[in-house]
């Protein structure tokens, strides 16, 4: 399992892919569907306002489709497609009638809440001096420091939760700071852990007592466990030989690509006998050099100058989730700070194979449905974490005995405790999921705001 993370103001929101795509009702109920592992305690229904609420504050820009696996949302206006796109989504509906959509991305295309639109200037990853794309430290940290009501401490690293013993609730959190290495706390009336799935559950593992001697929230057995993240490694890629080199055949250089929502084991598909759930692609088409170009000197030259246009498409696949892929305290390990570190089992299993295996074949077809030539296909199964979407380990239910948050992300065991992050994850579904885990917290703190104002926290 290869864990990725940025320890930094802002986390990994400075470097996210920004694909921004709701969950549909046949994600919260699968199992309802085909009978694998449990559905979530919550409905699409349940969840539709906070995500119109997320993407009105984000600025998401996309297009509208009535895709039953990916419903619309409120979208900026959308980004362009390139030539060789705009074939492949009238192409590929035409002999396939699959949806062919420009992604949609975290970056605004008109102003926006005090941001300006994308200029399309390229290199998204080097940091955004409009603030185009969205990142937590010029937005959400950022609104609520000028709120005058937070204060905002950084080079803390967290390594536990306190415990009001006598009144079974949380107390605050101890840190070490980065730099000093002075172990220090802060209290509060309640604690809501956002650090990213792998992270709070850590934070949790590390926080037992004598009445939890398991970890925080852990009384089913189940924190840490359903450890899920996206199968990736299906695809293909080929050429269109109908392009033809232009000054602009690149143009929008955009941060952003296309995305196929799912078509396999859908509420009006075929079920699928090698695999239950499914997949989607995201990918593009653009001019590049012709480096595979043959001959030499003059003629050479200009073979490569002449270009081809590539085109590919790249699978991300549901992870089930599964008891035996968990994680755990490593009892001989400690990190940097002397705080003990987790240990990762974590498997790709035979269902995972066959989706890549289906959508490398799928990615052909499609491919040569546009009109690509020398396809090229990769099928195989790439190592848990490299889609960098960890999910699980601290899921939601309605059975304590089974599951180690509510529907509002509190843990059923320390009512003044939160998991705001995709540690609450039920399944993984197949599109990304940052937008669900934000909608979520908005959910889960709208809730919490209500209930401080009742005085039940």
């Amino acid at each position: 399992f290869t864990w990725q993370r940025l320890r930094v103001l802002g986390g990994r929101s400075l470097v996210w892919g920004r694909q921004s795509y709701r969950l549909s009702d046949n994600d919260f109920k699968a199992a309802r569907h085909d009978g694998y592992g449990d559905d979530w305690p919550i409905s699409y229904a349940d969840l539709a306002p906070y995500y119109d609420i997320v993407e009105k504050y984000v600025g998401i820009s996309g297009a509208a489709e009535g895709n039953e696996m990916l419903p619309d949302g409120q979208f900026l206006p959308p980004m362009k497609m390139s030539c060789g796109e705009v074939l492949m989504k009238d192409r590929v509906k035409a002999t396939m009638g699959r949806t062919v959509t420009i992604g949609r991305t975290a970056v605004v295309t008109q102003n926006h809440n005090g941001r300006l639109a994308c200029h399309y200037c390229g290199p998204c990853e080097r940091g955004c001096r409009t603030f185009s794309y969205f990142s937590s430290p010029f937005t959400t940290v950022a609104d609520a420091v000028n709120s005058h009501n937070c204060t905002v401490i950084t080079n803390a690293v967290v390594s536990h939760v306190n415990m009001n013993n006598a009144e079974n609730k949380a107390s605050g959190v101890t840190f070490v700071d980065r730099m000093t290495r002075q172990v220090k706390e802060v209290r509060a009336k309640a604690i809501i852990l956002c650090a990213q799935a792998l992270e709070s559950t850590r934070i949790l593992l590390n926080s037992s007592t004598h009445e939890h001697p398991n970890g925080l929230g852990n009384s089913s057995g189940a924190l840490g466990r359903y450890l899920m993240d996206h199968v990736t490694g299906g695809g293909a890629t080929g050429y269109l030989a109908d392009m033809r080199v232009k000054p602009n055949a690149n143009e929008p250089q955009r941060p952003n690509g296309i995305y196929i929502p799912r078509f396999r084991n859908t509420p009006s598909s075929k079920k699928q006998s090698q695999f239950i759930r499914g997949y989607g692609y995201q990918g593009g088409g653009a001019m590049e050099f012709n480096f595979n170009a043959e001959g030499y000197g003059t003629s050479f030259k200009g073979a490569v100058k002449q270009g081809i246009y590539s085109i590919g498409l790249g699978a991300f696949g549901e992870s089930l989730a599964r008891w035996d892929n968990f994680c755990e305290i490593d009892k001989n390990l400690k990190d940097a700070w002397g705080i003990p570190a987790l240990r990762i089992s974590m498997t790709h299993g035979d269902n995972e194979a066959a989706l890549m295996e289906d959508a490398a074949s799928q990615a052909a077809e499609m491919l040569e449905a546009t009109g690509a030539k020398d396809i090229k296909i990769q099928s195989r199964t790439e190592m848990p974490g490299m889609a960098i979407h960890e999910l699980g380990t601290a899921r939601m239910g309605g059975d304590p005995k089974k599951s180690v948050l509510n529907t509002y992300n509190q843990t059923h065991d320390v009512k003044n405790l939160f998991v705001m992050d995709g540690a609450s994850f039920v399944s993984s579904a197949c599109q990304n999921p940052t937008l669900t885990m934000m909608a979520l917290a908005v959910r889960a703190c709208s809730n919490l705001v209500d209930r401080f104002k009742k005085n039940e926290i």
